[in-house]
């Protein structure tokens, strides 16, 4: 059973036929004849689609991921001051090591007293993640655009977690990745409100990225996003889970990630033990998880961290059933009770 669907998705059907047609279609969509021609009108009509499908009225860069949309926000936004939240993904951390880390309360909220203080500078860009990969809570970005705007700042949202399964926040810029959400891996976006809000470097994207385009990639994140509908997780799937306890306390969190702790037994073991019953779960973010490090995450929320050394990390998706939580539910506790 896999309950890791944070860490990556599986490919939704859709998304696997999509791409077939676009191998299809196999002329770079930079090229000036016909096979190119035709590659990049299915490149545009795909640039359309997931445009429609994620309700933005904006620009798509489409990059190789996550990690590549926030270097190019990060490093080439028209900006001031970077500004970070101290539970951001080491993607964001790790392009900009300098930047000024916002602290978040006992609940994973963004300390919003602290952020209108911060910005109060010239121009700076504020980088919060709307769904938190670990803890599954949701930042009010609502509140953070106001503030953020209101000093003439841009906003960069993290929506690796939220698009494709929630309607994305108010910002001036988002993260998107397709593999999160059905789509494959190796594709992503950086939706921008205008252009001008970057400084080119030249290539393809107008300009704003090197690299051809992974044409086939973008083709299956639109049948991804225009397969998800309105509920990514059915309301029911999460209610034994949501009944075992165990749970942090979150400020907002979503209804396909939790973080749940058991006293007693470490995380990795749970990790290593939960795998040998058949059940894919992870000690937190991918990225990280291999290290077997106390959660950088659950430190900046102040987790007491005998707590945080026992959290383990379950993430459903659109492929998850009831009978699957169900049954995780009764191995853990099965865990716990010995």
């Amino acid at each position: 059973m896999y309950l890791d669907h944070a860490a990556t998705s599986p490919i939704r059907p859709e998304a696997l036929a999509a791409m077939e047609e676009g191998f299809a279609i196999w002329a770079n969509p930079s090229s000036p004849h016909a096979e190119g021609r035709k590659a990049k009108a299915a490149l545009e009509d795909a640039r359309a689609r997931i445009k429609r499908s994620l309700g933005w009225d904006g620009e798509v860069i489409f990059t190789s991921g996550a990690s590549e949309a926030a270097a190019l926000a990060l490093r080439n936004a028209k900006a001031g001051a970077r500004l970070v939240s101290s539970v951001e993904h080491d993607c964001i951390l790790g392009t900009v090591p300098d930047a000024e880390r916002l602290p978040v309360a006992a609940d994973g909220a963004l300390d919003l007293e602290v952020l209108s203080e911060a910005v109060q500078r010239e121009r700076p860009l504020v980088a919060v993640q709307h769904v938190n990969s670990e803890t599954g809570n949701r930042q009010d970005l609502e509140a953070v655009m106001r503030i953020v705007s209101e000093a003439g700042g841009l906003l960069l949202a993290d929506c690796a977690q939220s698009a494709g399964k929630m309607p994305l926040p108010p910002c001036d810029m988002a993260i998107v990745s397709a593999h999160k959400f059905g789509g494959p891996i190796g594709v992503g976006a950086l939706l921008l409100s205008d252009y001008a809000l970057l400084e080119p470097v030249g290539g393809h994207e107008r300009g704003y990225r090197r690299g051809t385009e992974n044409m086939p990639g973008v083709l299956g994140m639109a049948a991804a996003l225009e397969a998800a509908g309105d509920t990514y997780v059915e309301t029911d799937v999460m209610e034994p889970l949501d009944a075992l306890g165990g749970s942090l306390g979150l400020a907002d969190p979503t209804p396909y990630i939790r973080a749940l702790s058991m006293p007693n037994m470490g995380a990795s073991a749970q990790v290593m033990r939960l795998d040998m019953a058949g059940i894919a779960v992870s000690q937190g973010s991918a990225c990280s998880s291999g290290t077997m490090k106390v959660s950088r995450v659950l430190e900046a929320m102040q987790v007491d961290p005998a707590v945080a050394a026992n959290t383990i990390r379950v993430s459903v998706g659109w492929n998850t059933t009831r009978a699957e939580v169900e049954r995780f539910c009764e191995v853990w506790l099965e865990m716990a009770g010995r």
